[in-house]
This record gives structure tokens, sequence and C-alpha cells, in this order.
């Protein structure tokens, strides 16, 4: 045991911290530990030998750190959220909950089993309904313990959905695991959609793997116009350098399985989701991108078919739908990131230019 007062006690007090945080108990706020700068908003942290998580209940059940523990250094796996405040914009978080749909309804209404559903909007400057309310409302702490937590939700006054959802955070290892669940209290059947909005930290030796077989091309308005099969620069057969210009489009056929490396930091995540759908957005000169598994594409609702036909769930009175997601963090082998498979897969995308690629920005 080291001597008390010594550099290798002052370590060991750092790590006894950092791996058993401060939780929330009957009687107690939930309390981050080590977070950057000053906050207004109780957090909850979980860590153990492997990661950090904290997670912020009354910022949308959102995430504000997402780190990965090497040689008693945390690195970031989601991008952090420096400045933790109950005024911060929701998409400065690391991650957030997508529910009871995700991304945009077009003209803010769409229609089911014989009725005119409106949604309203709820961001300000954004035209459209964007990725339901979940995100925008304060979770309360269900349950806490060192390595998981679970999150609940009432809005069953909410309209034209009406639903109780939970959330639930779980460190095992080197793998965060998260459940999103959601019940229809609502009195009419209506289709409802789940998914995740994580901001991954992204350098320039950033790569993705995520093959998918087709994706949605989109208009101005960012809401898609038609399907077509996924072209070879934005296949992510295998891990391939993130594109240039900005892509912000849904893609389909996908496994459920994505593989990012961060070559020069030696560090990889897999990604696992029970969906077959994600969206992929890369705003340029940003040190983040965004990739959302969900379990249907943007716009679901008004498209041919409805959203039954596209991934969306139709709940009645008191049903559930519940999705599965899982990052898994892990520490590259040299030999691997040097292999010629890695180096032969950069160079065949180093010349795909523009193409599909746009030169403006927008809103997540």
């Amino acid at each position: 045991m080291p001597a008390a007062g010594t550099p290798a006690a002052a370590r060991r007090a750092r790590l006894e911290a950092a791996t058993h945080p401060v939780i929330p108990g009957p009687s107690t706020s939930a309390v981050a530990i080590g977070a950057a700068g000053t906050s207004d908003v109780p957090c909850v942290t979980l860590a153990n030998a492997w990661l950090r998580l904290d997670v912020a209940p009354q910022l949308g059940g959102g995430i504000t750190r997402f780190d990965w523990r090497c040689e008693g250094v945390l690195e970031p796996v989601f991008r952090r959220c420096e400045q933790v405040s109950a005024r911060m914009d929701p998409n400065q978080l690391a991650c957030y909950p997508l529910l009871p749909y995700s991304n945009r309804i077009g003209a803010g209404r769409f229609q089911f089993g014989g009725r005119d559903i409106d949604v309203p909007r709820n961001r300000a400057g954004e035209p459209l309904p964007i990725h339901g309310d979940g995100w925008l409302a304060p979770w309360s702490v269900d349950h806490a313990e060192r390595d998981t937590v679970r999150l609940v939700l009432d809005r069953s006054t909410g309209e034209p959905y009406a639903y109780r959802a939970a959330l639930t955070y779980a460190l095992d290892g080197a793998t965060l695991a998260m459940t999103l669940e959601v019940e229809n209290t609502g009195r009419d059947a209506l289709p409802f959609g789940l998914g995740v909005h994580p901001f991954l930290a992204r350098d320039a030796s950033t790569e993705l793997s995520a093959p998918a077989s087709g994706l949605w091309l989109s208009g101005q308005d960012w809401l898609p116009v038609r399907h077509v099969p996924a072209p070879p620069a934005w296949q992510f057969g295998v891990a391939y350098p993130l594109p240039d210009q900005l892509v912000n489009h849904a893609f389909s056929g996908w496994s459920g399985r994505a593989a990012v490396v961060w070559e020069r930091r030696r560090l990889s995540l897999s990604i696992c989701a029970d969906t077959s759908y994600y969206v992929l957005y890369t705003p340029p000169g940003q040190d983040f991108f965004c990739f959302e598994p969900v379990d249907h594409p943007i716009n679901a609702v008004n498209l041919a078919g409805g959203g039954g036909a596209h991934g969306m769930t139709v709940l009645a009175q008191g049903e559930r739908l519940a999705r599965r997601f899982s990052f898994s963090v892990e520490r590259m082998d040299m030999r691997e990131a040097a292999s010629p498979h890695r180096a032969g897969a950069r160079g065949r995308v180093g010349g795909r230019g523009g193409k599909g690629a746009r030169s403006r920005q927008t809103a997540l």
C-alpha cells in the first residue's frame, strides 16, 4: 500500500474515484465525478476498469461523456460534452435516444388508420418535427448501480404520441449496452420507431465499416425522395475513411453490425443493434460524425405503405417495443493497423471525389 501523500498514493486515489464513482441513492443526488468544468445539471457516472460513462437524465436522458480507459488515460469514444448546462443545445450532447420516431416527419403530419395525424414542431429554427420528444424531455432515475442505470420517462399526456419509456445504460467489461423501451399509453394504435444518436469522435484517421445494400437519397429539405442501391463509394463494406463531403442519408439493408477504427489512436469500436437501418451524418471539418442505428428511415410514416412497411412497429394501447444497442471498445494490435488489407482499402477510396457530395451543412 503506497504511503499517504506520495505520488503513488495520489494516483491510486484517482483510480479509485474513477472506478468507484458516487451514484444516486434513495436520498442523494446523482453526481458526475471529474466532469469537465462546472454544471448545474446532475449527472450519473458509471465506470469500470475499461470505460467511463456520464449520463445526464435531465438532458433527454443523454450521454455527456463516453471514454475508454488505457494506462490511466481516458480517451473519448463519443465526442465529449465539455460544458454541461441546463441551457445547452441537446445537439451538443455525446448521445441521446430517439423516440417515438427518428429524424424528420414531412409537413409535420401523416395519415394512419384513416386519420390525419398532426405532429407538432419541437425545435426552434426547424421547419419539421425531428427525433420525437424523448431527447428534449427530462428523464428520472429509476434505479442505479455502479455499472448500470435505468431511466424512465412518462409522456402519457403527449399528443399525438402518448407513451411511457425506459432507457438502460450498462457497462459490461469494455462494452456499453443500451436498451430503449417504449409502451403506447394512448387510446389509438400508432407506428413507433426507436434509435440512438451518438456523436462519435473523429480525426484524420477515422474509418467506418457498415455494409448496407441501399440508401434513401434526399431533397433540399433532407426528406427522402427515392431509394437506390448504395453506390460503391458509400457501401462501407470494409473499413473506409470517412468522406470529406457531407453525407446525411438513411442507409437500408444493414446487418446491424458496424465498426469504427481510429487508426492513429490504435482504437476500434464495434457497434451492434437489432435494427436494419442507420443514418450517417458527416459534417465536413468537424471533430465528430454521427452513426445512428435506427429501425426506420427518415419520414417513414409518409413513404409508400407507411411506417409499418419501413421498419416501424404499430403499437396498440399497452403494447411495447424494445431495441438494443451495444458499443464495444478494443485496443488495436499494431500489426493489424499496418496490414496490407487496410492500406488497400484506403487506396480504393482515395479518389472518391464528390460523388453525391453536398457543399452545404444543416442541423442534425
